[in-house]
């Protein structure tokens, strides 16, 4: 429910090239559409591919437009993207506004032919980078971070090019001047680059295209197993729906180019004076897909044990648990198992219904909501309910639902929230609303469970959630650790203005 509220995720990537011979007979513009559908729920105001034959470094085909996926690439569309390899992206504005000028990849011209660029995440820099770039002499006709990463790439590295761009030295020229927050694909030639900010702010996993969509798909751990394409992606949720497995997570700080070859990993770029890895912890709490892999977990798994946790720190008598539909489900199921009171669902989702805008007044808040829930009255009508949510950002989505339940029969309703109250602004690539619209800072417990009309409040503390999503950690995975900002405001960089 945080999207309906203003939480937002800022953009998914995805790349791919085809392996073996080319020109190759896989259909990388299909691959890519397939995939950026399943990161649709990354970003949803434009979406643009760009596919090349990787022969001639001045040529390319290209397609970006404003709205979903499905509504850009239509058959003509994807008919017109040839290739063997590609690069896909879809936006949710952060820095930059919600214009076609900032629709990704962004593409350049430089004297060593084309460049194509997809970023997700914010430069917590921005600022110092952008008067930099402008002091060289290089315009720049949009506010938004990626276009100004791009011209950042341009600029040559303090090392000499006698035989071509030298991209890993570029990037590792811009990692050096901005630690976070990105994950990037860069295509360049027959080759995409993908690298990700030491700090491992955003998410980028690895795949191999291995067998048929929704089919039986082999190891991907076997670096020498026959495959028809190598895949990157913000998310592992899609590579199940393109016949790709899942191969390993791109290292924060590092740099690994893609070719018909396979991967190779050119480098590590460490994190300043040794500090720790910083993921969003968020993306397990909602962003990502609960089918998603990060850090040797998945994404459901660490949200169930959020509602286990939440059980323990705070039980209810209650008769029944549920949810809002759908993301904090498995934090309700776990609260449900820990409790031992039984899950029961007391809202159906209209599907059909778009994103429930921020409306004026109350009268109007309620509407949206009947409009998108109805109530299953029989399954609660004179019970005591505790109702999950993953988050409560301004809370002005949370008090129709309640209200909805309670002139429904329900005879108590006590709110339980699978994460820590959000008190602090993101600056590295997640939309969250001014400090003080955050309803957090507003509001003591006791006052918000009036202003919601709940029987009572209670939120997941900030060990809780990291114990909780630690667990799952295997203990062979290395160099692990958490952004917690917008709950503690311990910003993992300084920032600069």
């Amino acid at each position: 429910m945080a999207e309906a509220e203003g939480l937002q995720e800022a953009c998914g990537v995805f790349g791919v090239v085809a392996g073996g011979e080319w020109p190759t007979t896989l259909d990388v513009a299909h691959t890519t559409a397939f995939a950026l559908v399943g990161l649709q729920h990354r970003g949803q105001e434009s979406a643009g591919i760009v596919t090349s034959y990787g022969d001639d470094p001045h040529k390319i085909f290209c397609h970006k437009e404003m709205g979903l996926v499905n509504t850009v690439f239509d058959d003509h569309a994807l008919s017109r993207l040839k290739g063997n390899l590609a690069i896909g992206h879809n936006r949710y504005s952060t820095a930059g506004g919600s214009q076609l000028v900032n629709c990704q990849p962004f593409v350049v011209d430089t004297m060593h032919g084309l460049i194509a660029v997809a970023h997700n995440g914010e430069l917590v820099n921005a600022k110092m980078l952008r008067e930099k770039v402008l002091q060289r002499g290089v315009g720049l006709s949009t506010k938004s971070d990626s276009e100004l990463m791009t011209q950042l790439l341009c600029l040559s590295p303090p090392e000499s090019e006698e035989s071509g761009p030298d991209w890993p030295a570029r990037i590792r020229q811009f990692m050096s001047e901005s630690q976070t927050s990105y994950c990037v694909l860069l295509y360049f030639g027959d080759k995409i680059y993908a690298f990700r900010d030491p700090y491992g702010n955003r998410p980028l996993c690895l795949g191999k295209l291995m067998g048929s969509p929704g089919g039986r798909i082999s190891d991907s751990q076997n670096d020498n197993a026959e495959c028809d394409g190598y895949v990157v992606s913000s998310e592992s949720c899609v590579f199940t729906c393109i016949g790709a497995a899942y191969h390993r997570e791109v290292l924060p700080g590092e740099i690994v180019e893609i070719s018909r070859s396979g991967f190779k990993s050119v480098c590590v770029v460490p994190r300043a004076e040794e500090r720790k890895a910083a993921f969003c912890i968020f993306e397990y709490v909602y962003f990502a897909r609960p089918d998603s892999i990060f850090e040797g977990q998945m994404v459901y798994n660490a949200r169930f044990r959020c509602g286990e946790m939440l059980a323990k720190e705070l039980p209810v008598k209650a008769d029944l648990v549920s949810t809002v539909p759908e993301s904090a489900t498995p934090a309700a199921l776990g609260f449900s198992k820990q409790a031992g009171i039984p899950y029961v669902e007391v809202l159906c989702k209209n599907r059909y219904v778009g994103r429930t805008f921020i409306q004026p007044s109350l009268r109007l808040r309620q509407i949206g909501v009947a409009k998108k829930f109805g109530p299953l009255t029989e399954n609660f009508r004179g019970k005591r309910v505790v109702l999950i949510d993953d988050s409560i950002v301004r809370g002005n989505t949370m008090a129709p639902i309640v209200g909805l339940l309670k002139q429904s029969g329900a005879k108590e309703v006590h709110v339980r929230v699978a994460s820590p109250p959000i008190k602090y602004p993101c600056y590295m690539g997640i939309n969250i609303p001014t400090k003080e619209e955050l309803i957090a800072n507003k509001l003591s417990l006791d006052k918000l469970s009036v202003y919601l009309g709940a029987d009572s409040v209670g939120y997941l503390s900030v060990d809780g959630l990291v114990t909780a999503v630690q667990e799952g950690i295997p203990k062979k995975t290395k160099g692990t650790g958490h952004c917690t900002a917008c709950l503690t405001a311990n910003y993992p960089v300084e920032l600069e203005w």
